[in-house]
């Protein structure tokens, strides 16, 4: 998904090319040689080992050699590609058995064999791209989890970097990064730029469908909290068929469910999340044959700012997931699908102001105070995050997350903690469904008892509640289903629901006839048969 673009057309890049054919294009660094070295750890021994980078000790740079490196996006000629490949020269053996054990081998190699080689008099210090570099957001150690250093990372641009792409101070070809799932609009605007606007009423120009399952890819590599989640939204979606299509004494449109889901996309319209398409089997009753449907169900809005509004005007919204992105200030868990052994995180978005303080308080779903801290807002923050060390398993339900302005309400977000219909992505058994489903041990989030806030906040403890919560974290089978479904139902809403195929529901849109399915027309996207000529369009 992340993506380099062209920001040139194919015919400026072939006569560029043509012209300068024994040149090689390589981006330098461009700072103190010693100081590239420990950045880039080449000083350092690394060993990839079970999708892991390790790193196992210090080493000696070889003697003799002019280090470099820098941007591992280049254009090489094949007169350089041919001996790096196939030479047995000593400069060639040992700088490959030097960076098989490198961190990031493509951002050195390279530059270091040209430099040090017959055809060093060919390389030019640019690699014909712009990068989209914004250090203060990208360098912050966001990979540690699957290597043992800290780098960089480039941020993916926005409209608002579109004049960068008409510069002429340097030839550029290709530009990067791009993500749809980010924003779509800045890749349209530079197709657009290249080669011209599509027809009038082209469908799709605003959407983007992402897959995230698809059948071959097997039930195995969805978590049991996905695996809930998706059952519960293809119910959803067959509850919507039989309440908008069905007519009374009339199963043509009631349908019972089948099996896993077979494909889940993201859906995007106008750079915003809509929500999840799910294609899945289901029975109809009137026929009993088995068809394919698919349905979108797009989350329902759950921030609220207080009423009647405080005069704190500074939050603009609020919201809890997982896998922040720090980078992009992104949730990348899309839906915020979340389940009770989950850490979630808090974020909240800032508009301009004078430096505050303000309290966030998290309520579980029977009113226990999991947490309270305080955030100081500076003057220029755009956006906090925090993760509250909280005991696991979470009670299953919908949470609360309340901010507070001099103990004054200013707004209230929701989240959902979906219980799990799946173990091993087998249906749940009672001993694990207790497991998770009874909250922390001895009702504990934390080591800090919060239970006194409870009056002062008008959050009252009901026995009652309590007694129900215990009751459903012994549910299995149909009756752990519908509670799911009545969770589910209250943060999420099933829009639509399409045919893929024939359907004896006689009111159903067929898929491809909607603008949101995964099958509706994208011709933006669609890449045909190349032309005489060697172009796709």
């Amino acid at each position: 998904s992340f993506c380099s673009f062209s920001c040139r057309t194919n015919d400026q890049l072939v006569a560029f090319l043509s012209r300068y054919r024994d040149m090689n294009f390589l981006k330098s660094h461009g700072r103190d040689n010693a100081r590239f070295i420990r950045k880039q750890g080449l000083d350092r021994l690394f060993l990839e080992c079970d999708t892991h980078m390790w790193r196992l000790g210090d080493r000696k740079i070889p003697e003799g050699i002019a280090v470099d490196g820098g941007s591992d996006w280049f254009l090489l000629n094949r007169k350089f590609v041919e001996y790096v490949s196939f030479s047995n020269d000593d400069l060639v053996t040992k700088m490959k058995r030097f960076y098989s054990y490198t961190l990031l081998p493509a951002e050195s190699f390279f530059h270091t064999v040209l430099e040090n080689s017959p055809y060093c008099d060919s390389m030019v210090d640019n690699n014909l791209r712009i990068t989209n570099w914004n250090r203060k957001l990208g360098c912050k150690c966001q990979y540690k989890h699957i290597v043992d250093w800290c780098g960089c990372s480039p941020n993916d641009f926005k409209p608002a970097d579109f004049h960068r792409f008409q510069q002429t101070a340097r030839p550029t070809f290709f530009a990067r990064k791009f993500e749809a799932v980010v924003n779509q609009e800045i890749i349209g605007q530079l197709d657009y730029y290249l080669y011209g606007n599509y027809p009038s009423g082209t469908p799709g120009l605003r959407s983007y469908w992402e897959n995230v399952y698809d059948e071959p890819d097997g039930v195995q590599t969805l978590s049991d909290v996905a695996l809930t989640m998706y059952h519960a939204f293809s119910r959803l979606g067959l509850r919507r068929a039989e309440t908008s299509f069905h007519a009374a004494g009339d199963n043509s449109c009631r349908y019972y469910p089948m099996g896993h889901p077979i494909s889940v996309h993201l859906y995007f319209l106008a750079d915003r999340f809509q929500g999840f398409l799910l294609r899945h089997h289901a029975t109809n009753l009137a026929v009993s044959k088995l068809e394919t449907l698919e349905t979108w169900v797009m989350p329902k809005k759950v921030f609220k700012i207080a009423s009647p509004p405080s005069n704190f005007g500074r939050l603009q919204f609020s919201e809890i997931g997982t896998e922040w992105d720090a980078k992009e200030r992104i949730f990348r868990n899309f839906g915020g699908l979340l389940g009770p052994t989950d850490e979630p995180v808090g974020m909240q978005k800032w508009g301009k102001g004078p430096n505050v303080t303000v309290t966030v308080i998290w309520v579980d779903p029977v009113n226990v105070i999991a947490a309270t801290y305080d955030i100081l807002i500076e003057s220029s923050a755009e956006f906090t995050h925090y993760k509250p060390p909280l005991n696991l398993p979470l009670r299953p339900g919908v949470w609360t997350i309340k901010i507070l302005h001099h103990w004054v309400q200013v707004a209230e977000t929701k989240f959902l903690v979906t219980p799990l219909t799946f173990s091993n992505w087998q249906p749940i058994k009672q001993e694990e469904a207790m497991k998770y489903h009874s909250g922390p041990p001895k009702n504990a989030y934390m080591e800090q008892s919060f239970q006194g806030l409870n009056p002062v906040l008008n959050i009252p403890i009901s026995a009652a509640h309590m007694d129900q919560a215990k009751r459903n974290a012994g549910l299995v089978g149909a009756r752990l289903e519908a509670w799911v479904d009545s969770l589910v139902g209250s943060v999420w809403s099933a829009v639509d629901i399409c045919s893929t195929g024939p359907t004896a529901c006689p009111v159903m849109q067929g898929c491809a006839q909607t603008a949101w399915s995964s099958l509706s027309p994208d011709p933006k996207s669609e890449l045909g048969p190349v032309k005489p000529d060697g172009r796709l369009r």
